[in-house]
């Protein structure tokens, strides 16, 4: 039975019919797939190579900025704990200044070598990019006023680094705190202050900026002495000790110049001040006025020389009180014959009896 079905169903006159477009689907398929075999094999391996060179590209290119910061790394590192190594380098603020930089090239690299690999995909799709590019562009203006404080901080602490505005362990004024820096990022700024606690900073609210550890510093010191004193003998005994203090550690790697007598800088009827200055390391100014001032006033002492000060006035517990303080005014109803007195004696009540 099923034999007879079959002889039955190739006999039927459909048959030859669907057999011959069927196989002239196939062979139209063939045909399609022929003709655009090469098409599809040239846009696989376009895509295959694009993305190809954008990985290996953004590698070396990322590499090759690791390197580079390493080395720097290394020869801050090499230095450190030298004589020029404190005076020159600080390595901890090289190291994230480095790090800072090397992070925000790597991100402009890896964002511009990957979005350009995936446009010429989508190119290599035949895909209209027009509408896309506009898109983003409209996206990326949208983005731009929505986070714009977060844009301005990112970029503000882009240039701060670059700049080398300021580092790890330098002193600065931000005009919105003041303090140690011991942390500078893309956007926020830590200060340690005065007191001990930390400010953060936002690098886009910085108007202005006062570093304090740039340069050099100048330690000054005033010294009051008596108006009878003779001058070249005080020029001489300061003259001595800055000189003493300069060859000695580890003042001599702190001060940067000799120390100065600059003359007087005020003269009054029971004082005169000489002005003292002496150039130093940055930073370092408050310890110098310190051991100077400790070492002039040996220097004075051994010299015979005075130093006074403005001492405030002190009441003098030997006074008595005056005797007359508690003793009244006299008053005018004292007198029975005053004005007053007169005035107020009450009248005598009228005699009833007459």
């Amino acid at each position: 039975m099923p034999l007879s079905a079959l002889l039955a169903a190739a006999s039927s006159p459909g048959a030859p019919g669907s057999l011959d477009e069927a196989a002239e689907r196939a062979g139209n398929a063939a045909g399609w797939v022929e003709e655009n075999w090469s098409t599809w094999l040239n846009t696989g391996l376009r895509i295959v190579l694009i993305a190809a060179i954008a990985i290996v590209l953004r590698y070396m290119i990322r590499r090759a900025l690791t390197n580079i910061i390493d080395r720097m790394n290394r020869s801050a590192q090499a230095v450190e704990g030298t004589a020029l190594g404190g005076l020159l380098v600080n390595a901890e603020r090289r190291r994230q200044r480095s790090e800072a930089i090397g992070s925000v090239l790597r991100s402009v690299t890896s964002f511009l070598i990957l979005g350009t690999a995936a446009l010429m995909i989508l190119g290599a799709f035949e895909i209209n990019l027009a509408p896309l590019l506009a898109s983003a562009g409209v996206a990326g203006v949208a983005l731009g006023f929505g986070a714009r404080n977060l844009v301005t901080d990112f970029l503000s602490g882009v240039f701060m680094i670059l700049e080398d505005q300021y580092g790890v362990g330098d002193s600065i004024d931000a005009g919105v705190a003041s303090g140690e820096v011991i942390e500078v990022g893309l956007r926020v700024t830590k200060l340690r202050g005065d007191n001990g606690e930390i400010w953060y900073v936002r690098n886009g609210e910085v108007k202005r900026i006062g570093n304090l550890s740039q340069g050099w510093s100048t330690a000054g010191v005033d010294v009051t002495v008596r108006p009878v004193e003779d001058l070249d003998l005080v020029r001489k005994a300061i003259a001595g000790a800055g000189e003493t203090m300069t060859k000695e550690e580890p003042w001599s790697e702190r001060l940067w110049g000799p120390v100065e007598v600059l003359g007087l800088d005020a003269v009054l009827l029971d004082s005169m001040t000489v002005r003292v200055t002496a150039r130093t390391m940055p930073g370092k100014a408050l310890g110098v006025e310190r051991e100077l001032r400790w070492r002039i006033k040996e220097a004075l002492d051994a010299a015979g020389i005075r130093m006074i000060g403005v001492v405030p006035a002190q009441p003098d517990s030997e006074s008595t009180a005056d005797p007359t303080a508690s003793v009244a005014a006299p008053s005018a109803y004292a007198s029975a014959t005053s004005p007053q007195s007169l005035a107020a004696t009450p009248i005598a009540p009228p005699n009833l009896s007459k």
